[in-house]
């Protein structure tokens, strides 16, 4: 999920889900954890080197982050060239404290590096509103907003607001660097002719849905409009430039975008609503994301991907009760999967250019992509080492080797969990778990 930053380089597919980066996320032949599905069975020794583990006792202070020159790697915040790991959501010394920050955990040839990470405050990088420093400080989205090869980082926070009128801005923006994000956020400018209502604008996507090759934001403004705002940003916040809000066919913007139809110009999904529902596809255009393309059924999450069927990217929307396939779009020709679809994620794991669909609802599980769409059949199973709770964080190639990566994270609880990384490889995802930390260890100072 070519490609934005928004999109996986290696599969030009996407996770379609409100983003706390995962960033915003294909394709594969047969699927093999291992041996034709076994998940247990040890992985061969030239596609999986020895694990990188990180115990859940007290880590060591972290490591100089490397210095890099720029790149256009997806994510990656120092412009080394390696893709860098977003975690939003950190283990806490104890339980009911407040959150730890949002925590970075820096790329290398072989894929994250625990002991290289970055632990982002509001207290040390958070703007102030009003002499206020907000509480509340949570990754949304990704892209190269300024064009200079260094990833920059929108989060959201929480603004002081007495309830009257117009409420502010809550976005702020950090800009990557050599050295990764490196000073205090700005606040995100939208322009009062962007503005409509009186809602927050709030549910940033990336993507260059005006087609100029510079990354856009995309926010929710209200009742039924978009706010598009065209990049290249300043660092002061201010896009270079922004119209009246746009016509929508719903009220929550979903990244990650992709270019869909293949015509140069980023698409997005809009929800009708933030749970689950109906949604559309809004194709972008010299006037941004400004044409309702297809209609999707109700789900509770989608996923785009070169699932088969076209030569367009194609839709699985995920329900309680199966998953709905959308090929072709915005063609969208028909299809259902019997499979419960309430996480979704597609990706590339072993470089064939068809889409494996990840299931991730209960359990995590993985269709083999074929010609002909994604089938049940040879569905395998990831069984993480750790004991507890799983979730897909993200799919994306953290290796460099052009092959879809998973990532997992498994807690126990505010104070415990585990992150698995399983890498891509040309006979499938391999099973063994290349590299595995606990969050603890942003807890270090």
């Amino acid at each position: 999920m070519a490609e934005t930053d928004e999109t996986d380089e290696v599969s030009g597919t996407v996770r379609v889900r409100r983003s706390t980066l995962t960033s915003t996320t294909a394709l594969g032949c047969l699927l093999l954890l291992a041996a034709c599905g076994q998940g247990g069975a040890a992985p061969t020794e030239d596609t999986a080197p020895t694990p990188v583990r990180a115990a859940q006792a007290p880590a060591p202070a972290p490591l100089p982050v490397p210095r890099g020159d720029g790149s256009e790697v997806p994510d990656d915040f120092n412009g080394d060239g390696h893709r860098d790991l977003v975690l939003d959501d950190l283990v806490k010394a104890q339980s009911h404290t407040d959150d730890a920050g949002i925590g970075i955990v820096y790329g290398s040839s072989r894929g994250p590096v625990p002991g290289t990470r970055q632990l982002l405050t509001p207290k040390k990088y958070a703007a102030p509103t009003d002499g206020q420093l907000p509480a509340v400080f949570e990754a949304e989205a990704s892209c190269d907003l300024d064009g200079d090869g260094f990833t920059d980082l929108v989060v959201t926070t929480d603004p002081p607001y007495d309830g009257q009128g117009r409420p502010p801005v809550p976005l702020q923006l950090l800009f990557g660097s050599p050295s990764g994000p490196a000073g205090r956020a700005v606040p995100l400018t939208v322009p009062e002719r962007a503005r409509y209502g009186n809602d927050w604008p709030e549910r940033p996507v990336c993507g260059d849905f005006d087609g100029d090759g510079a990354q856009d934001l995309v926010l929710h403004a209200s009742a039924g409009r978009l706010s598009h705002l065209r990049g290249p940003f300043t660092r002061e916040g201010a896009p270079s430039a922004a119209g009246a809000p746009l016509p929508s066919p719903g009220e929550a913007p979903t990244g990650p975008a992709a270019d869909v139809d293949r015509d140069g110009y980023d698409d997005l999904v809009v929800r009708a609503s933030a749970g689950p529902g109906k949604a559309a596809v809004v194709r972008g255009g010299p006037d941004g994301p400004a044409r309702t393309g297809v209609t999707l059924p109700d789900g509770v999450d989608i996923a785009l991907g070169a699932f088969g069927r076209g030569k367009a990217l194609d839709a699985a929307v995920g329900a309680m009760d199966g998953t709905a396939m959308r090929y072709d779009l915005p063609a969208a020709a028909r299809g259902t999967l019997d499979l419960p679809g309430s996480a979704l994620d597609a990706a590339d794991f072993d470089g064939d250019g068809l889409s494996e669909l990840v299931s991730s609802g209960n359990g995590i599980r993985i269709l083999p992509g074929r010609a002909t769409g994604p089938t049940t059949a040879g569905a395998v199973t990831v069984r993480p080492a750790a004991t507890g709770t799983t979730q897909v964080l993200t799919t994306g190639d953290f290796d460099g080797d052009d092959l879809a990566d998973l990532v997992v994270r498994t807690y126990r609880g505010d104070t415990q969990d585990t992150v698995a990384v399983y890498r891509g490889a040309e006979k499938g995802l391999v099973a063994a778990e290349a590299v595995t930390f606990s969050t603890s260890a942003f807890l270090t100072p």
